[in-house]
């Protein structure tokens, strides 16, 4: 029986991966070269598959031409002005709400840190909709995704089985974590994370604008 979903933050609630992305091609452009989105790609969700820098990366390219401190302060700006432009996702209010008229516990677990999950969270108005949101500070240095750890602690907090949750993610990092968690998980990738390959979902849909409550309900019994 179906008593808990676990929500991702980055790319599934609000999508902050195809902003920081656009700009980081568009400075790489300005200076000669390609951003190399396979590269990137494997931090996406979490920071335990790869340490890809792109600030160093692009200083390494332009022979130290670049200032890496430099980058990264740009990069922050301007991705995070369009961040701030963004709002929710198709179909996560729809989704939070059906949830809640069925009695169901709801948690974000993210790689993110709490200062950012919880200020767009509650910018988004959806925070207080949350039972519980476990980020990359409630978790051992490098214990975010695709560990398991941050889903493991969101069912501990919710005091709810890992047979009565459902995962949803749109990282391949996110949904191994929940693999190993071993929590039943549905992939929603988002315009980006659709470039990447996405394996071991119980489910694969488009847009959460797609989930059916009843339907999952009824796959988990």
């Amino acid at each position: 029986m179906l008593k808990a979903l676990l929500f991702d933050f980055d790319g599934l609630i609000l999508d902050t991966e195809t902003p920081e992305v656009d700009v980081w091609t568009r400075i790489y452009a300005e200076h000669g070269f390609d951003f190399p989105f396979q590269d990137w790609a494997q931090t996406v969700g979490g920071y335990g598959v790869s340490n890809f820098d792109a600030a160093e990366y692009l200083s390494l390219l332009s022979q130290g031409r670049l200032d890496p401190a430099s980058m990264r302060v740009r990069h922050s700006a301007e991705s995070l002005a369009r961040i701030h432009a963004q709002t929710l996702l198709p179909g996560v209010l729809e989704l939070i709400h059906d949830a809640k008229r069925h009695g169901l516990k709801l948690a974000i677990a993210s790689s993110s840190r709490h200062e950012w999950v919880d200020t767009h969270a509650k910018r988004l108005g959806i925070f207080h909709y949350f039972d519980a949101v476990v980020c990359a500070d409630d978790v051992g240095v490098g214990r975010t995704k695709p560990n398991p750890d941050l889903f493991l602690l969101a069912l501990n907090q919710l005091q709810v089985q890992r047979e009565a949750a459902v995962v949803l993610e749109d990282s391949p990092n996110g949904v191994t974590a929940a693999r190993r968690a071993g929590i039943f998980v549905v992939a929603v990738p988002n315009p980006l994370t659709s470039r990447l390959n996405i394996e071991g979902a119980d489910l694969v849909l488009d847009s959460l604008a797609e989930l059916s409550l009843s339907a999952l309900m009824g796959k988990l019994q």
